[in-house]
């Protein structure tokens, strides 16, 4: 399936519904799957984006109103505070509202209820501020440590002579962009689960990588990966395409590539 007809698909299901379709939707519908969706956008927003699907609603208040009305009918059918994938699988919309307005998706559960108290939702809401009032009584009784905090047995102490810094101030895997193959295969590493992947194998010879990739729901098939700092590095080694079934690489330049590529500077920039 084309990049194409995976905008026709969805777009047809717009039509077809009155609103913008969840990913559940559409797969119901059997005319798309998530490989054609990952294939060409890799994740479901970035194909709400290129439909014009993303926004709805004109005004402040009532945007707020869909996407509070939306995020608690995920939390009902889930029975929990919707997690990002819980987001992704149900709602008719997008992350970026939510994230654009509560800045990180672990606030939004606590921004929501705020919403609902102060546009006098309270009644309504009753069920999901309950879920929301658990879900947040249970973080403060049992707080984590620092994302940065290091086991002790790990800690080796201050080196002498050596500069001394502060804890980084961002979530990074990498904190800098990669500027070679082996950037590339670091950054991948850290985020293969999140993109749906296992990695099985690293190995020096091509193709680099052989994973597990989820497919569809549940349904899992061994991938070969070829790492690449820009794709059309591709080319320069001479690799064969038939023997590979894609391409990671942090720069995407090479439209003819006869593979699926992932371009990691706009996957990570969607996961987070």
């Amino acid at each position: 399936m084309t990049r194409e007809e995976v905008i026709s698909v969805i777009k047809q299901a717009a039509e077809e519904t009155g609103h913008v379709p969840r990913m559940g939707e559409l797969l119901k519908t059997k005319r798309i799957s998530q490989y054609d969706v990952r294939k060409h956008f890799g994740v479901y927003a970035s194909a709400l984006n290129a439909c014009g699907l993303e926004g709805q609603g004109s005004g402040y208040d009532l945007n707020m109103r869909q996407l509070f009305t939306d995020w608690a009918e995920v939390a009902r059918r889930t029975g929990r505070v919707p997690t990002v994938g819980d987001y992704e699988q149900h709602s008719r919309y997008s992350l970026k509202p939510l994230m654009r307005k509560f800045g990180a998706w672990p606030r939004v559960a606590a921004g929501m209820a705020q919403y609902a108290r102060e546009d006098g939702l309270e009644e309504d809401g009753k069920d999901v501020l309950e879920v929301v009032a658990t879900h947040l009584e249970a973080q403060r009784k049992n707080p984590r440590t620092s994302k940065w905090s290091t086991p002790r047995i790990l800690r080796p102490g201050l080196m002498k002579g050596e500069p001394v810094y502060g804890s980084p101030t961002v979530d990074a895997h990498l904190m800098l962009a990669p500027t070679n193959e082996q950037g590339v295969v670091f950054l991948f590493g850290a985020v293969a689960r999140r993109l749906g992947f296992v990695v099985l194998r690293i190995q020096t010879e091509y193709p680099d990588c052989e994973a597990l990739r989820e497919m569809e729901p549940g349904l899992w098939q061994l991938v070969k990966i070829e790492f690449e700092h820009e794709s059309r590095n591709f080319l320069l080694h001479g690799h064969k395409p038939e023997k590979g079934h894609l391409i990671v690489c942090w720069r995407h330049n090479w439209e003819e590539c006869p593979l699926e590529v992932i371009e990691l500077r706009t996957a990570v920039k969607e996961l987070e």
